[in-house]
């Protein structure tokens, strides 16, 4: 069935439908991976989006269950030049048209992704109707991606963060298993994580690759929802804290930046990403802002202020911290080389850092991976324990 994209701006996008078959309303990003599709549809950061990828042919390798970093896809639609009908790997369970149609997500192949990225970067960000089953027309999803209100100081954390706390207990699946405030057991742990140094994550939003990286260093992890206040986080006797990343403009999440700002006050070491990052900033006294498009990609350079090295990172965002609103005991640590926002930070007084970007990669390169080593090092470090293999890289 054909397909119709339409921008707010009066653009209009014909192709053919794949997946759901429906309308949506979203803001549209563009994402210049080369690999990873299915870790980008279900990243919650994607909250609200319709994500068109550079990459010409999407799909050839299925959907499998193992590279999944949510339980659901996160998207709002899915965007591609040309999406394959056949898989050709053989870890794949179902085809990518299926999947999204089994989760009721639309997508629109035959769509040149490349003209629709260059206008995103000189016109911005843009709101976006879909259509996939041929009921609306091409005035009618103007007029909705018009009037659509946008995600603007929206709280899409609370449409993706778990709603009770959790164990996590390897690194394929999660054990869901309830935690009380203050009542941690470590007989219900695996003998390996049972007296592990423990880490609280808030869940902004994510990502399964976060949490098996930071079980891969020894530590022990408690997951909790992203409305849990400092109270109940210091009741779990944590020996360190982290803020994951996750979708939208942070401002949308004033509760999270209330807790962040308690918690930063503990001497506890606390390491953010992506929205956590930016939670650390506001959770400072300092203000956010939106990029023009964002930065959605596994290429994005980034360079350490603090040295001569440059890494290739993954990135999901569309908001930065103003470098201009933060305290005096804030160090800027990194710095992306294509726009020069800012990247990463820490406190010269406490044991908190945070980058914008994404270490876990899932998809992209692991050149950042060595920050969870320097978290958990903090971490084991606070909790007395022998750090071991652990180091404190210059990253």
């Amino acid at each position: 069935m054909n397909a119709i994209l339409v921008l707010a701006d009066g653009t209009v996008f014909h192709g053919q439908s794949f997946g759901a078959p429906t309308t949506v309303v979203g803001e549209v990003v563009f994402n210049t991976s080369l690999t990873g599709y299915q870790e980008v549809i279900t990243d919650p950061s994607y909250r609200g989006q319709m994500v068109c990828m550079t990459l010409p042919h999407v799909g050839n390798t299925g959907v499998n269950a193992e590279d999944l970093e949510s339980d659901k896809p996160q998207i709002t639609a899915f965007i591609v030049r040309e999406v394959s009908p056949v898989v050709s790997n053989w870890r794949a369970n179902e085809t990518l048209p299926g999947y999204l149609a089994r989760n009721g997500i639309p997508g629109i192949s035959g769509v040149d992704t490349r003209a629709l990225t260059r206008h995103l970067r000189e016109k911005g960000v843009l709101h976006a109707a879909l259509c996939t089953d041929g009921s609306q027309t091409v005035e009618q999803l103007l007029q909705v991606a018009q009037t659509w209100e946008g995600l603007d100081g929206r709280d899409l954390v609370r449409e993706v963060t778990c709603q009770e706390a959790y164990h996590w207990i390897d690194g394929t699946q999660v054990e869901w298993t309830p935690v009380s405030a203050g009542k941690v057991e470590p007989a219900a742990l695996p003998s390996a994580q049972a007296h592990a140094p423990h880490v609280v994550a808030y869940d902004f939003g994510i990502k399964h690759n976060i949490l098996r990286r930071l079980t891969s260093h020894g530590l022990r992890v408690t997951v909790v929802p992203a409305n849990t206040s400092a109270d109940e986080v210091l009741a779990l006797q944590p020996d360190g804290i982290f803020l994951s990343n996750g979708p939208g403009d942070p401002a949308g999440v004033p509760y999270a930046a209330q807790a962040v700002s308690e918690l930063l006050n503990t001497q506890i070491p606390t390491f953010g990403i992506c929205l956590g990052h930016q939670i650390i900033g506001l959770a400072l006294g300092g203000e956010t802002y939106k990029l023009k498009f964002g930065h959605h990609g596994s290429n994005q350079p980034v360079s350490d202020t603090g040295a001569t090295n440059v890494q290739i990172t993954a990135q999901n965002h569309n908001y930065a911290v103003n470098e201009g609103t933060l305290p005096s005991n804030v160090e800027i640590t990194h710095r992306n080389l294509n726009d020069g926002t800012v990247e990463g930070l820490r406190l010269t007084d406490r044991p908190v850092f945070s980058v914008q970007y994404h270490p876990e990669a899932s998809p992209g390169p692991h050149d950042a991976d060595l920050l969870f080593a320097r978290f958990a090092n903090l971490v084991k470090e606070h909790a007395g324990a022998d750090p071991k293999e652990a180091v404190t890289p210059d990253v």
